[in-house]
């Protein structure tokens, strides 16, 4: 019997995630055999998932960085072509990224924790130039 976890995977009763095949996605313990793949498509899946938009520290941080931009009114909102200005959201966005400095202070790499300092810096100085503008 296939349930479902909490992010709507399929999954057996044992706990594995199971694919669309309905087998395992990760060994846990059965030996199945591996599907042979053809020459040269490999490469091409892995160049596909790097372009996929991986979930990370760096690409989280741009993320909230673009969002940040948009709502300094610094670049057009890619869904309506319009530049929009919201201060109060880009202060909101700038606290998320000091509360995650301060979160994550010490667990962080030096190209992490440089990318987060800043982005921070950045944003503020920003946000500062466009309230007194304001």
């Amino acid at each position: 019997m296939d349930l479902k976890n909490r992010w709507g995977d399929n999954v057996d009763k044992e706990g594995a995630i199971l694919g669309p095949d309905g087998q395992p996605l990760a060994s846990s313990g059965s030996q199945q055999p591996a599907k042979e793949e053809p020459a040269g498509e490999e490469p091409a899946k892995e160049a596909a998932a790097e372009g996929e938009g991986q979930l990370n520290f760096f690409n989280y941080i741009a993320s909230l960085g673009f969002q940040t931009m948009i709502f300094l009114g610094e670049m057009p909102n890619p869904i309506t072509n319009q530049v929009e200005k919201n201060l109060k959201q880009a202060k909101f966005l700038i606290d998320t990224l000091v509360i995650l400095r301060d979160k994550t202070k010490g667990n962080l790499t030096k190209e992490e924790d440089d990318l987060l300092n800043g982005s921070i810096y950045e944003l503020q100085m920003r946000y500062v130039d466009l309230s007194k503008k304001s």
